[in-house]
């Protein structure tokens, strides 16, 4: 393994901690690990804990679930030959821990920060990350296509040593229809997911029955090697038996471990079902994940560990959130850094608005996929218990939910973050827009994201909701034109609806109490073309859609000041477009720039089609400024747009160009 794959060399001095921590100083890579005791493990648990704490305190992150798992990482990492051995983090904002075992310590205070470690496993990052998790409920899925593929090399390859493969997956995550589809095809995969083991980590106690001494003992006696042997001669005899009884036989040893372990379920799915066990016991987890890992064709197994988000950091223990996403924090008080007060975010403005809609209309209900105050709907649950509906990891059950309830004429909105809706785009396409439903999408988070980087970003949804016919889009270019959409959403029946807003917070503009309800499809020029008084050649007209807005305006004032006034309009509407308005900047301009915070392909592709359909493109130089066709990584907002070429002097610059400025005439 090279020390750039692994996140770059330890060095002394280059780990803030250093020297606080004796065992945790002695692990660079999980080998490291491989000769310690329980005890041992124990410790260096506790040191691994100290250390996310601190490093997560200065950087700020998810850390709940880091917290949680702390002894498992170091359990997996003690007992498997990791990397050869494959650990699947399903998310992946739990593999903190993880990343300090392998190789990447010294670079862990550089986590979500520009050129730094990403928040979530990524495969460029280290071969210990075998799998890129940034959205949940992947890791069975890639873990039983590793343990396939493993098995299919091996049966080519006599020396070649076929591989564990471990999928670490939520209790929340594991509430996705994915994650079950994955189990299902493991019972049919045959030998090649013998080497399958999915550990649920179960950190709300919504599954489990009480742990306790009898549960441990049972769980370490199912997952020996005497007992799975046992109970393969046992197989081997019934199997001798006439096929009912062997059929009767085998449900019978199913329910009598159901009964007490709970795991009936997991076994009709076909896996064998080892738990519940403390997550946090070092004694309980080594011995039982030796056993696994020894165990020949053991067949698919999940071995299900009950943990505690937050676990060992007080502050987070009390927290209602168990700190799942913080700021920087003081490590000693657990206070959190706040920014300084400022304009309501753009979430708190549509939840607002949507709140009292609701009030006045009790046909309006609110649906979301397990992000309740990510989308702003915690305020609808609080005001309107009834018609609020958290419907777990489950994007693609939220969409056809909603799209039955407007069947039966209530007003469903569907806030998904704009990167989730990906996940459910059939539905969105055959369940709702096929069938003209009314369902609203609230698409949160649209455009880039910040320190959440390239897995989060909202760059495609104009592009996959643009081509679906009878969709009407909206983007708002600032939190006024917000309160308007989500009262204009409100209050139309014709068809789906959308309107995607940004993560951030607002402009500062004052909002009256309530939305109006606007037109739908219709523009509005914010700035005239004024005098031109340079060496240009013709006039220039920005067409902007969304919250770019604010950098065409300052990109306006640079043209300006270099004596080319231009004209502003703002889009509103993706779908349908104003075609009177862009015909009329068209006619009237020698450039045309259209600016979006969208992928290539959206906005302008739509502006573009429409020109070249009735011959306007023969007239006017139309440039489209969109995001790159490449995806831009974690950093602040402001940094990842002026990579992208979307600040006001790209734009300015674009516009100049275009136009055929000199560029000795640019005025910067």
């Amino acid at each position: 393994m090279s020390e750039q794959q692994a996140g770059g060399p330890e060095r002394e001095g280059a780990v803030p901690t250093r020297g606080r921590f004796p065992l945790l100083d002695r692990v660079s890579y999980p080998a490291d690990l491989r000769n310690l005791s329980i005890e041992q493990l124990r410790q260096l648990a506790e040191e691994l804990r100290a250390e996310t704490v601190d490093a997560v305190s200065t950087t700020g992150g998810h850390l709940g679930a880091s917290l949680g798992v702390v002894e498992l990482t170091v359990a997996l990492h003690a007992v498997f030959d990791t990397p050869a051995d494959r650990i699947v983090w399903d998310v992946g904002h739990q593999a903190y821990p993880h990343k300090i075992l392998t190789g990447r310590r010294a670079a862990i205070r550089t986590l979500r920060q520009p050129g730094g470690l990403s928040g979530f496993t990524r495969r460029s990052e280290s071969e210990y990350d075998p799998f890129g998790a940034a959205h949940s409920s992947t890791s069975i899925s890639a873990g039983l296509g590793m343990a396939v593929a493993h098995h299919l090399r091996a049966a080519h390859d006599p020396a070649y040593r076929e591989r564990n493969v471990v999928a670490v997956i939520g209790d929340g995550s594991i509430s996705a229809g994915m994650a079950y589809e994955a189990m299902n095809n493991a019972a049919a995969a045959g030998p090649g997911a013998s080497r399958l083991i999915v550990v649920l980590n179960d950190n709300e106690m919504s599954i489990a029955p009480p742990v306790g001494a009898m549960s441990a003992y049972l769980s370490r006696l199912m997952s020996s090697r005497q007992f799975l042997g046992l109970r393969d001669l046992a197989g081997k005899m019934v199997r001798r038996l006439p096929d009912r009884l062997e059929r009767t036989a085998k449900k019978a040893e199913e329910y009598a471990r159901g009964m007490i372990t709970g795991g009936t379920l997991f076994e009709e799915l076909g896996f064998y079902y080892v738990g519940p066990v403390d997550g946090h016991d070092m004694s309980q987890l080594v011995p039982i994940l030796r056993n696994l890992r020894d165990a020949d064709d053991k067949g698919p197994i999940l071995l299900h560990v009950v943990t505690e988000k937050g676990r060992g950091y007080r502050p987070a223990e009390a927290a209602g959130d168990k700190y799942h996403a913080v700021a920087k924090f003081n490590v000693v008080t657990g206070e959190q850094s706040k920014a300084p007060p400022g304009p309501p975010s753009y979430t708190a403005v549509f939840s607002r608005e949507l709140v009292r809609c609701a009030r006045q209309d009790e046909r309006i209900v609110a649906v979301t996929a397990a992000m309740p105050s990510g989308t702003g709907l915690d305020a609808f649950a609080r005001a309107c218990p009834e018609r609020f509906f958290d419907v777990g990891i489950a994007e693609q059950h939220a969409v056809t939910f909603a799209a039955g309830m407007a069947t039966e004429g209530l007003r469903p909105f569907c806030a998904i973050y704009s990167t989730f809706l990906q996940r459910a785009y059939d539905q969105v396409m055959h369940d709702v827009v096929l069938q003209n439903l009314p369902v609203r999408f609230a698409i949160d988070r649209a455009g880039l994201v910040g320190a959440d980087g390239a897995t989060h970003a909202g760059s495609f949804d104009l592009n996959y909701l643009g081509c679906l016919p009878g969709m009407t889009i909206m983007a708002p270019s600032d939190e006024l034109e917000l309160l308007h959409m989500t009262a204009t959403a409100c209050a139309f029946d014709d068809g789906p609806i959308a309107l995607r807003y940004p993560r951030g917070n607002g402009l500062g503009l004052a909002l009256p109490e309530q939305g109006s309800v606007l037109e739908i499809g219709r523009g509005r020029i914010i700035r005239e073309m004024g005098r031109q008084s340079g060496r240009e050649k013709g006039g220039i007209a920005i067409l902007s859609l969304g919250t770019r807005l604010a950098d065409v305006l300052k990109a306006a004032d640079l043209l300006a000041a270099g004596g080319l006034p231009p004209t502003v309009a703002d889009a509103r509407f993706a779908k349908p477009l104003d075609t009177a308005l862009i015909d009329n900047l068209a006619r009237n301009h020698a450039v045309l720039l259209t600016v979006e915070d969208g992928a290539e392909g959206g906005f302008g592709a739509f502006v573009m089609h429409h020109l070249a359909r009735n011959g306007l493109l023969d007239t006017v130089r139309v440039r489209p400024m969109t995001l790159p066709d490449r995806f831009i990584d974690h950093n602040t907002q402001d940094a990842q747009y002026r990579e992208a070429g979307l600040d006001a002097q790209a734009i300015a610059a674009c516009a100049r160009n275009a136009l055929g400025v000199a560029t000795s005439q640019q005025t910067a």
